[in-house]
């Protein structure tokens, strides 16, 4: 009832402390209103009919949900509601329905969760659920838990892109200081005579540095327009709806903070460089680099490559494994087969319509279940068999089934056999996985019994072989079916190979006309499956395009690098070509320390990029392996790039006219 009071959630019509305060009162949103009654004024009071069993009043409408908000829905009823059409719902082992609290200010969420823990305790001696809290904020970014604890989640995304992103700005920056130092001999003399009519050193770093911020400001200018061309793009590929609000002031104060300090890090090592030259020495044209100097050049060229080759890495070995997650052998067969929810008179007749659905031509079997088979999350530890540790504390997942559920989904059989209506007493009868077999330590599991919830003895009569009904960053957990054709709320449908369209069709119209009033709406299995890597897919393709970024922006610098080395090298390669040297050899000069400097990059990117790419397939319980072919691709791609970013500008110098080239030096 207090649910409008604790979420901030808007409501157009109705009062937050009173629209859930009768049980037979729905609150549904703008959108559905506009559906139902074509408006979203003067819909109080009237009535909806919930899976054409129950009438409900509305009581009050909500404001569209924002694409952010980390709860959506279409309509909420009263939870007093809920528990009259779901009984299981007051039992203390039940751990289904989410519960938000507001604490008072000041109160102390462990020394609370504690109380919580011994209060079910109090209830449930015998109960292993352990509950604790979590603030609504973290919710989202820090949605996964590994045995209690907050092991990750959506937040690790942010993190890493983060991180990429600083590596594509200290890329650039590097391009700045590099490109700046390397042509500071051309500013010398502006310097030399800066100095001796008075000019301080101060005067010049600052000068330098201003110059630095300015052309930052600008490259942010024009960020922001690259940023409004391609949101668009990067919103497809996220599926998200952000937008660029520059009112916003966070994001100011950010743009603002990221534009001072790049134009800093940017511009004080080529402002503290130049400004220490000597007036003198530069005036008489005795302005030489050091090796030092030189050595830092070649290690900023490093840095770039070693951070791009690190990209290149993750994205192939990111690519590779999103492939073989959706290529790999499940166990069973998820092309082909639909899922729709059971509702209106299926609840009722759903074994009438699995027979009379199976006669549809096309269709090769059916049956129903109880949860959705992909990614499932209801699991009991209510199991107990003989020579079980009473202190282990198993988790198993529970398949509520029908018959021919087994033979639809295309799983196979390891042993013994599956729910038959040839037996009368199946619904005593159960049958597990090979993983839950291996837990419970049965050589020879048919027959065997087991005793579930302390209340129902059920005998072992077939074994199915393991199959992935989660993510691969899972591996293969204990699972039973039980046959339950009243608590299945799922059909599952396999269609013939090659005929989809036509028997979806002749689907279409058989449930319209068996179920009149509910929409035919149904998901491929497949499609599900491919769900479950929605966001390493992402990933892989924004790190394609930060990883070809970074690699376009090193090469840039590299570009600009290499003109000016040939540039500088001009006399040198005049007095080669003089004495003989042919284009070849001076291409190889040119080329031969960039080579270096890039070979050095990626000895010593790969080790890091194994460390790293072996800690993220870690995450998965079954994953490629780490070859040494992604590692040798990656390097060759890094090599190749710089070749021919080098290339375009050593045969320009090695062809030059040495009889010019040495008269104009």
């Amino acid at each position: 009832a207090d649910f409008f009071n604790i979420f901030s959630f808007p409501l157009i019509h109705g009062d937050p402390s009173l629209v859930l305060q009768d049980k037979l009162s729905i609150v549904i949103s703008r959108d559905l209103a506009v559906k139902l009654f074509d408006t979203s004024d003067d819909v109080v009071g009237k009535t909806v009919e919930l899976q054409h069993e129950r009438s409900l009043a509305v009581s009050g409408v909500f404001e569209n949900l924002p694409s952010n908000a980390s709860e959506q829905f279409d309509f909420v009823i009263s939870f007093e509601r809920f528990k009259d059409d779901n009984e299981w719902v007051t039992e203390w082992g039940n751990n289904g329905p989410s519960t938000y609290l507001v604490l008072r200010e000041g109160a102390d969420a462990s020394a609370f969760s504690k109380k919580i823990a011994d209060y079910l305790k109090g209830k449930d001696e015998d109960s292993n659920i352990t509950l604790f809290l979590q603030q609504f904020s973290q919710r989202y970014l820090h949605g996964r838990f590994e045995n209690g604890v907050q092991a990750g989640g959506r937040i690790e995304y942010v993190r890493l892109f983060s991180i990429i992103a600083v590596f594509i700005l200290v890329i650039a920056c590097i391009n700045f200081m590099n490109l700046s130092t390397a042509r500071a001999s051309r500013k010398a003399k502006e310097v030399g005579i800066r100095k001796s009519v008075g000019a301080q050193r101060q005067s010049i770093i600052f000068h330098h540095i201003s110059e630095s911020m300015v052309m930052t400001l600008v490259s942010v200018g024009l960020a922001l327009i690259m940023v409004r061309l391609f949101l668009p793009q990067f919103n497809f590929i996220t599926e998200k709806k952000i937008e660029l609000n520059l009112l916003d002031g966070d994001l100011l104060l950010w743009i603002t903070g990221i534009t001072i300090i790049t134009g800093l890090l940017a511009g004080s090592y080529p402002a503290l460089y130049i400004s220490r030259f000597r007036p003198a020495a530069v005036l008489k044209g005795e302005i030489r680099g050091t090796w030092g100097e030189l050595w830092a050049r070649k290690g900023l060229v490093v840095f770039q490559f070693f951070l791009s080759v690190i990209l290149i890495v993750s994205v192939l070995v990111t690519y590779k494994q999103i492939e073989f997650v959706q290529t790999q052998n499940l166990g069973y067969t998820k092309e082909h087969l639909i899922k729709f929810p059971i509702e209106g008179r299926l609840e009722k007749d759903r074994d009438l319509f699995l027979k009379e659905v199976r006669r549809i031509p096309g269709v090769v079997n059916a049956s129903s279940l109880g949860h959705n088979m992909i990614g499932r999350n209801n699991n009991t530890s209510g199991l107990n068999w003989e020579g079980k540790n009473p202190d282990d504390r198993i988790l198993f997942e529970n398949v509520g089934s029908n018959y021919q559920l087994i033979e639809t989904m295309g799983v196979e059989m390891a042993e013994g056999r599956s729910f038959s209506e040839e037996y009368g007493a199946d619904s005593t009868k159960v049958i597990f996985n090979e993983a839950a077999i291996r837990v419970m330590g049965f050589e020879n599991p048919i027959g065997q019994t087991i005793r579930l919830w302390d209340q129902y003895d059920l005998e072992i009569i077939g074994v199915v072989k393991d199959f992935h009904f989660q993510s691969l960053r899972d591996v293969v957990n204990p699972l039973f079916f039980r046959l339950k054709p009243s608590n299945t709320w799922n059909i599952m449908i396999r269609l013939e190979a090659g005929r989809e369209k036509e028997t979806l069709d002749r689907l279409g119209d058989f449930y319209t006309d068996f179920n009149p009033g509910f929409s035919f709406e149904y998901q491929f299995q497949d499609q599900e499956y491919a769900k479950l890597y929605a966001a390493e897919q992402r990933v892989a393709s924004l790190s394609f395009y930060f990883a070809t970024m970074a690699i376009l922006i090193s090469c840039l610098g590299l570009f600009g690098l290499a003109t000016f080395t040939a540039e500088r090298r001009t006399k040198e390669i005049g007095i080669r070509k003089a004495l003989g040297s042919s284009s070849t050899n001076i291409v190889l000069l040119l080329s031969g320390d960039f080579t270096k400097m890039v070979l050095i990059s990626i000895l010593l990117g790969l080790p890091i990029s194994y460390y790293l790419l072996s800690t993220w397939l870690e995450r998965f319980a079954f994953h490629i392996e780490l070859g040494t072919g992604y590692f040798i691709v990656a390097g060759l791609i890094a090599m190749i790039t710089a070749w021919l970013t080098v290339a375009s500008q050593a045969i320009k110098a090695a062809n030059i006219n040495p009889v010019k080239c040495l008269r104009d030096q």
